[in-house]
C-alpha cells in the first residue's frame, strides 16, 4: 500500500524507554493505527493514509508526541548502544559513556550524527554526515566527516575527548548550514578548510592521532532471536516485512515494564532488542511472542539486507533474492546487501543493487533495470564500487547474486591461503631462533655464537663452543671456559647478523 503520509519520531541512540514506548503506543493505537515501522537510523516510522491523517495527527498532539511529518529536517542520531556488551565486551566505551554524551547535546542535530566504537561492525560505519568512532585511547574519538548529498570524507587531524562530541558537532553543523554552498553536493568540500576555522575559534581537549583508526573486518552479528550473556539473555526481533503491531510493542512495553527491564533498544537493521533478561521472566517473553505469533528464526542471509524506509520496491527485491538463495542453499556469510530504488539514495553494504534511471527533459524516470556492485574487497565501509553487471533486469539478480557470492568466497579462500602461507613462513622463523642456542660468560655476559666464531681469536666460523680447547677463555674478562653457559638466543632478543 502508498501512503500519503509518515509521521517520524526519533529515538537518540536507539535508546527507548518502556514506558515512553507504551505512551507512544497507545497513543498510536488511540489514532487509528496497528502497524509501525523502524527505520534505518532507528526513529519509528508511521505511515497514514488520507483517512487516517486527521485522526493520528490529533492523537500525537494531544499526547504531546514530538514527531516530524514528510520531512527528515532532524535526521535522528544513531549510536552502536544497541550491541553494547552483548555483541561486544572488549571496549572502554560502556553503556554510561553513551548516555553522557547524548546528556550533553543541548540542541537537535540537523545532519545526520552517529556516535560508534571502533570494534563493533553492527552498526554501520561513515553512514552519517558527522561520524564519531571511538579510538584505542580511552575517552578520545576520531571523527570524520561526511560532507551532505557527497562521497566526499575528510578525516579530522586530532582525536577529540568525549565531552567536547556535542559542542564540536553543532560547530561543525552551524559552519556547513551557513555555506551550504560550499558543502551540499560538493565534491571538492574543504574538509582542512572546516578544521582550521573551527581549531582557530574554539579551545577543545585534543590529541595527536598518534595511531590510524583500524576497523574490524566485516561480520554481522545474528542479531535476532534469544541469546545468553553472562547469566541473563537479551532478544532480538526482526519483522521480514518491517511491520511491528502496536499491540504486539504494548505488550512488550509492559513485559518490560513488569520485569523492571529499564530500556529497550531500536537497531540500523530495522529491528528491536531487549537486553537484561532474567532467567525466571524468560516465560513472560515467550508468552508474548506466542501471543502475537512472532518468529525469531529467520534466515541469516535474510538479515543482512538495507532497504530504504518504506520501500515496497526495495522490498519484493530482497524477498525475491533471499526465496532463491534459500532455494539453491547458496551462502552468503560475510556479505551485506543494500537496495537503491530511488535516485541518489546510497545504502550500506558490500553489494549494491541498484536501479537505473533516466533523465529526460529534467524528469527523472526509474527504468526496469538494474546495476550490481560490489565495493572493493567486499568491504561494505568503503565507497569504491566496483561493477558486476550493468542493465539487467529484475527477475536476473538472483542469479548474478549468486555468481557474486562464489566471487566473494573464492576471493576469501584466496586470502586465507596467503595468510596460511605468511603463518607458515613466521612459524618456520620462529622456529629457527627458537632453536638457536649461543654460549654466555656469566660474569660479563660476553656471547659466543658458533656460528659466527671469533675470527680475532683465529676462531673460524661454524666452530662449535665444545671443539673448543679446555684453554678457551672469555676475550673481554678472561673467565674460563667452564664459566659459560648454554642459552636460548631468543632470550637476549639479538639478531642475526
Amino acid at each position: 500500500m502508498r501512503y500519503a503520509f509518515q509521521f517520524k519520531i526519533n529515538f537518540t541512540g536507539g535508546i527507548v524507554s518502556p514506558g515512553y514506548l507504551l505512551h507512544l503506543m497507545d497513543a498510536v493505537k488511540e489514532g487509528g493505527i496497528d502497524h509501525v515501522r523502524f527505520g534505518l537510523r532507528q526513529q519509528l516510522l508511521i505511515d497514514a493514509t488520507h483517512k487516517q491523517h486527521d485522526k493520528l495527527l490529533a492523537s500525537l498532539d494531544k499526547n504531546k508526541v514530538v514527531y516530524e511529518l514528510n520531512k527528515d529536517e532532524y535526521p535522528n542520531m544513531v549510536s552502536s548502544y544497541a550491541g553494547a556488551d552483548i555483541f561486544l565486551n572488549d571496549s572502554w566505551l560502556r553503556e554510561g559513556t553513551y548516555k553522557d554524551i547524548f546528556d550533553l547535546f543541548d540542541y537537535a542535530p540537523r545532519l545526520k550524527l552517529a556516535i560508534t566504537d571502533n570494534n563493533q561492525t553492527f552498526t554501520p560505519f561513515f553512514t552519517s554526515n558527522i561520524n564519531w568512532i571511538a579510538s584505542a585511547n580511552n575517552h578520545f574519538w576520531h571523527l570524520y566527516i561526511r560532507f551532505p548529498q557527497t562521497d566526499v570524507l575528510f578525516q579530522w587531524p586530532l582525536l577529540v575527548y568525549t565531552n567536547e562530541i556535542p559542542r564540536l558537532s553543532k560547530e561543525i553543523e552551524n559552519i556547513i548550514f551557513q555555506q551550504k554552498e560550499l558543502f551540499f553536493g560538493n565534491s571538492k568540500a574543504d574538509g582542512q578548510w572546516v578544521f582550521n576555522t573551527i581549531t582557530q575559534k574554539l579551545k577543545y581537549i585534543s590529541k595527536p592521532v598518534e595511531e590510524a583508526l583500524h576497523l574490524p573486518a566485516f561480520n554481522l552479528p545474528y542479531y535476532e532471536g534469544f541469546t545468553h550473556y553472562g547469566n541473563k539473555t537479551w532478544l532480538g526481533i526482526y519483522r521480514r516485512d518491517e511491520l511491528f503491531p502496536v499491540d504486539f510493542l504494548k505488550d512488550i512495553a509492559l513485559t518490560c515494564l513488569k520485569t523492571k527491564t529499564g530500556q529497550l533498544y531500536t537497531t540500523t537493521w530495522k529491528s528491536i532488542i531487549i537486553k537484561n533478561i532474567e532467567k525466571p521472566d524468560r516465560k513472560e517473553w515467550d508468552f508474548v511472542l506466542n501471543k502475537h505469533r512472532i518468529n525469531v528464526r529467520h534466515a541469516a542471509n535474510e538479515l543482512a539486507w538495507q532497504v530504504e524506509d518504506t520501500n515496497e520496491d526495495g522490498l519484493y527485491i530482497k524477498r525475491m533474492v533471499t526465496r532463491e538463495l534459500d532455494k539453491q542453499d547458496v551462502r552468503t556469510f560475510g556479505l551485506c546487501f543494500g537496495v537503491n530504488t530511488q535516485p541518489e539514495s546510497s545504502m550500506f553494504g558490500s553489494v549494491i543493487i541498484q536501479r537505473r534511471f533516466s533523465v529526460i527533459r529534467n524528469l527523472v524516470k526509474a527504468l526496469d533495470k538494474y546495476d550490481i556492485l560490489y565495493t572493493d574487497g567486499f568491504n561494505p565501509n568503503s565507497k569504491e564500487y566496483i561493477t558486476f553487471r550493468a542493465g539487467i533486469h529484475k527477475e536476473h539478480i538472483s542469479t548474478y547474486l549468486v555468481s557474486i557470492s562464489k566471487q566473494f568466497y573464492e576471493l576469501e579462500n584466496q586470502r586465507q591461503k596467503d595468510a596460511s602461507a605468511t603463518y607458515q613462513l613466521q612459524q618456520k622463523s620462529v622456529e629457527n631462533i627458537v632453536e638457536k642456542y649461543v654460549y654466555q660468560c656469566c660474569s660479563c655476559l660476553t656471547v659466543y655464537d658458533e656460528t659466527l666464531g671469533e675470527n680475532e681469536n683465529g676462531i673460524a666460523l661454524g666452530s662449535a663452543f665444545e671443539g673448543l680447547p679446555d684453554s678457551y677463555c672469555c676475550p673481554l674478562c678472561e673467565s674460563p671456559k667452564i664459566n659459560f653457559k648454554q642459552i636460548n638466543q631468543s632470550i637476549l632478543g639479538l639478531q642475526a647478523v
